[in-house]
C-alpha cells in the first residue's frame, strides 16, 4: 500500500477514527494491527519475516537484560544480531553473490555455478532489521530497559508510517511514545496534515515529475549525450531527493496526527557546504545509525589517522552494500567514503569564505556519485561519465529540446519545463520556509489559502501513475 494511492488514504481514515474512538489501553491493538494489515497488504507472508524478527529480539533482548553472566549476553547479542542480518543475507545479497561468483567461475573457465534462489525481497526489510538490531544493542549496553509489554514491542518494529522506509527509529526516542497518553489534538492534526501535504507535493508533484526525465535519459543513455546526459544526472538528484524526503515527510506527518514524534530524517541536503555536511542532512536517520552502531564502535577518530580514515571509509562502503545487492551501490558508498576522507586530509574548513562555490562543488560530487547509484550496471554508469567528459559531443542545438517546447519532442520539452518549474519552486520553499522557519510566522487562515492552492497544484501537475518509493527497493 502506497502513501501515494487512494487505498491509503481511506486505509488512514479508518485507522484514525478507530484509534480515536477506543480507549487508550486499547490503542496499541488498533495500531498494530493496522500495521501488520498495511505490511500484508503487499504479500502476506512478509508477515512471517517481520514476526519472526519481533520474537527473537523480544526474547533474547529480555534474556541479555536479566543475565549477569557477559560471555552468555554477547553470545546472546551475536545471535540476535546473526539472525537479522541472515534475513538480509538470505533475501538481499545471496543471489547478488552467487550471480557474481558465477560471472567470475565463466572468467577463469569453471564450470561450478551456484543456483540463484530467486527470492522476491520483501519491503522495508533493511530498515526493520537494522530498528531492531538497534534496539537489541542498546540493551546489551545498558542504554534501555528491555519493553516488557510483547504487544508495545511489535508496534515499535511494525509502526506502520515509518515501516518500509524509515525513518529508523531509536526505540530510546519512540518506544517510550507507545506508553504515553494520546489525547485529541488539533494542533498535532494539522501541522501533521500540512507535512503530509508536503511530502505528496515532493512525491507526486517534484519527485514524479522530474522522474520522466530522468528515467528516460537513464533507461537510454547510449541515445544522449552532452547536456543531455547532466540534465539527466541532475533530474535525479532531485527525483531521488523529493521521493525519499517526501516519504519522510508523510511518515512523519502520519504518525504525528496519531500522537506520536518521529525523528526528523532530512534538512535541505543540497545545501551543505560539505560532504560531511550534506551526510548531515541527507538519511539522518540511517547516517546516525552508522555512526552510532559501526563508525564508533570500531574506533571512529578516537585512533591514529590512517585508522580514522579507513574507519570512516569502511562505513560508508557498508552503507553503499546496505543500499541494495548491486555494484553500483558498493561503488557509490566507496565514492562517498573517499570523498569524506578527502576532505579531512586537505582541511576543508580552511575555505570557508567560499561558501557559495563550495555548495556547488559538493552539489558536482554528489551529482558524480547519484550516477553510479541510479545506472543499472557499473559500465552504465562509467559509459555515461565517459558521454558527459566527452566535449566533442556538445553542441548548443541539443538545448532547443529543453527551451523550446515544440523542438524535436514535444512531450519531452514540456515535461522539462514543468520539472524546472516544480525544482525552482522546491528550492525556493525548502530555502525560505523550512531553512528560515517562516512558515510558522503565517497566520492559519494564509496556511489554508497556501494548503488549498497546493492541493489544486498536485491534481493539476501531478503524475498519478502508482509509482513506488524509490527506497522500497533498499
Amino acid at each position: 500500500m502506497l502513501f501515494n494511492t487512494f487505498e491509503f488514504l481511506l486505509f488512514f481514515l479508518i485507522v484514525f477514527v478507530l484509534f480515536f474512538s477506543l480507549p487508550q489501553k486499547r490503542r496499541w491493538i488498533v495500531l498494530l494491527a493496522s500495521s501488520y494489515f498495511f505490511y500484508g497488504y503487499w504479500k502476506p507472508s512478509y508477515l512471517i519475516l517481520i514476526a519472526s524478527s519481533t520474537i527473537s529480539d523480544y526474547f533474547i533482548s529480555n534474556a541479555i537484560y536479566k543475565l549477569k553472566n557477559l560471555r552468555t549476553k554477547k553470545n546472546l547479542l551475536f545471535l540476535s544480531i546473526s539472525l537479522n542480518l541472515s534475513l538480509l543475507f538470505l533475501f538481499k545479497y545471496f543471489d547478488f553473490l552467487a550471480d557474481s561468483f558465477n560471472e567470475l567461475s565463466n572468467v577463469v573457465g569453471s564450470d561450478y555455478k551456484l543456483k540463484l534462489l530467486n527470492l522476491i525481497l520483501p519491503v522495508g526489510i533493511s530498515f526493520y532489521t537494522f530498528q531492531t538490531m538497534s534496539y537489541t544493542i542498546d540493551v546489551y549496553n545498558g542504554k534501555i530497559k528491555p519493553e516488557k509489554h510483547f504487544g508495545i514491542f511489535s508496534l515499535f518494529v511494525a509502526f506502520f508510517p515509518q515501516l518500509v522506509a524509515g525513518p529508523i527509529e531509536r526505540a530510546s526516542n519512540l518506544l517510550p511514545q507507545f506508553n504515553r497518553e494520546v489525547s485529541i489534538d488539533y494542533n498535532r492534526f494539522s501541522s501533521g496534515g500540512q507535512l503530509i501535504l508536503w511530502g505528496l507535493v515532493k512525491k507526486v508533484l517534484v519527485a514524479d515529475r522530474v522522474g520522466i526525465i530522468a528515467n528516460e535519459i537513464f533507461n537510454n543513455h547510449a541515445e544522449y549525450t552532452g547536456y543531455t546526459l547532466i540534465v539527466g544526472v541532475i533530474c535525479f538528484a532531485f527525483q531521488i531527493y523529493c521521493d525519499f524526503s517526501g516519504y519522510s515527510d508523510i511518515a512523519i506527518g502520519t504518525a504525528r496526527v496519531f500522537g506520536y514524534d518521529l525523528m526528523k530524517n532530512f534538512k535541505s541536503p543540497y545545501f551543505a557546504n560539505s560532504l560531511t555536511d550534506f551526510w548531515r542532512r541527507w538519511h539522518i536517520s540511517l547516517s546516525s545509525w552508522f555512526k552510532d552502531y559501526v563508525y564508533i564502535p570500531i574506533g571512529g577518530n578516537k585512533v591514529v589517522k590512517w585508522r580514522w580514515y579507513f574507519n570512516l571509509w569502511i562505513t560508508f562502503f557498508i552503507s553503499g552494500i546496505w543500499h541494495g545487492a548491486n555494484w553500483t551501490f558498493v561503488l557509490w558508498g566507496a565514492i562517498h567514503g573517499f570523498g569524506l576522507v578527502i576532505e579531512n586530509v586537505i582541511s576543508y574548513k580552511r575555505y570557508d569564505k567560499f561558501q557559495f562555490v563550495k555548495k556547488i562543488w559538493v552539489f558536482f560530487l554528489i551529482c558524480f556519485a547519484w550516477i553510479f547509484f541510479r545506472a543499472n550496471t557499473v559500465s552504465e554508469a562509467f559509459n555515461i561519465i565517459a558521454n558527459i567528459l566527452s566535449f566533442n559531443e556538445y553542441n548548443i542545438s541539443q538545448l532547443s529540446i529543453y527551451i523550446i517546447p515544440v523542438a524535436k519532442n514535444t512531450v519531452f520539452s514540456v515535461d522539462f519545463l514543468l520539472a524546472y518549474a516544480s525544482i525552482t519552486g522546491l528550492l525556493v520553499v525548502e530555502h525560505h520556509l523550512i531553512v528560515k522557519n517562516r512558515w510558522n510566522l503565517l497566520n492559519p487562515q494564509s496556511k489554508m489559502v497556501i494548503c488549498a492552492f497546493t492541493t489544486v497544484l498536485i491534481f493539476i501537475f501531478g503524475v498519478f501513475d502508482v509509482n513506488e518509493f524509490i527506497y522500497f527497493q533498499f
